[in-house]
This record gives structure tokens, sequence and C-alpha cells, in this order.
């Protein structure tokens, strides 16, 4: 899986690759293999060669903190984007919410008929032991909700639907 990501006002290129209990992690080119858990909500240790780190995702904020500091991080898929700048603020048209990878459906946190705007939290989707919010591409309203919580989805389905 391929991300760009910003951390606080630096850009990053990261791909991601999972296999035989490991994540391969490439970011701006330098590549490191983790050994990945969630001992806690919340809470995820990466192991590479004897470091051990710990992260804590605030549920509030999503910001990460490391170390004691603490990281705004932006994550975004280039797969759903659909165009760049104000073109995609202003879409016309459906917005289809899909997930990146397979996973459980563990909350849904709109109904069908309410309204959005860009950025708000649709649904909650677990993979590999990590929860991830799919948020409104646009503005609109929600039209539909093709999953359930609880249930086991693949990469690229279609999990909602905004108008």
């Amino acid at each position: 899986m391929k991300l760009n990501a910003k951390i606080d006002d630096e850009k990053l290129n990261i791909e991601i690759v999972r296999g035989d209990g490991q994540v391969t992690a490439t970011v701006n080119g330098r590549e490191y293999l983790l050994h990945v858990s969630q001992p806690e909500p919340n809470i995820y240790t990466f192991r590479s060669g004897g470091k051990l780190t710990e992260a804590f995702v605030s549920p509030e904020s999503g910001n990460v903190t490391v170390g004691g500091h603490e990281f705004q991080i932006n994550l975004i898929d280039p797969k759903r984007l659909r165009g760049s700048g104000v073109e995609s603020e202003s879409a016309e048209g459906k917005a289809e919410i899909k997930t990146a990878m397979p996973g459980k459906v563990v909350r849904i946190l709109v109904e069908p008929g309410a309204e959005v705007q860009k950025g708000d939290g649709v649904l909650v989707v677990e993979a590999m032991k990590m929860q991830n919010e799919l948020k409104s591409p646009k503005d609109g309203v929600v039209k539909e909700i093709r999953t359930t919580e609880g249930s086991t989805v693949n990469a690229g389905d279609v999990l909602a639907v905004i108008e």
C-alpha cells in the first residue's frame, strides 16, 4: 500500500508491505523491517532489530505521541484521490468510500441520510490490529452504507456512498 504523509510540515512517501508476520515500511526510500503489535487500545509497538518503539494514537485528536513528542500526521491514500485542488473539494456527483486493505468493520459512525462535511468520520475498519477511521472525501449526504458492524471486508470494497 502506498501512502503520502504530512507530519507537521514534512512530506513523506510511504510504502507498506505486509507478509510473514512482519511489515516492511519504506519511507522516502529508506526501508524498515518491523514487527508491529497493539498491546492496548491506541498503543502500538514497533520492533526493528533490537530497538522497540512505542506510539500512542490519541482517539480525540488523532495525533501520535512517540518518545514524549506529539506529532500531527495526515495520511493520504493516492488511490482515493479523484482530482486535485479546488476541483476535488467542490466535486459534483457521488464519492465512494473504499477500504484499502482487508479488515473488519468495527463501527459505523453515521446513518444513511446524514449530512457530512469533508473529513468527517464515516466508518471505522480494523486491519492488522490497527483501527482506521474512513472519512468523507467531500461535503454531502450519506446515500448508502453498504456494510454492517462486525462484517469482514476486502480491499477495494465500497463501504459507503456520499452524494
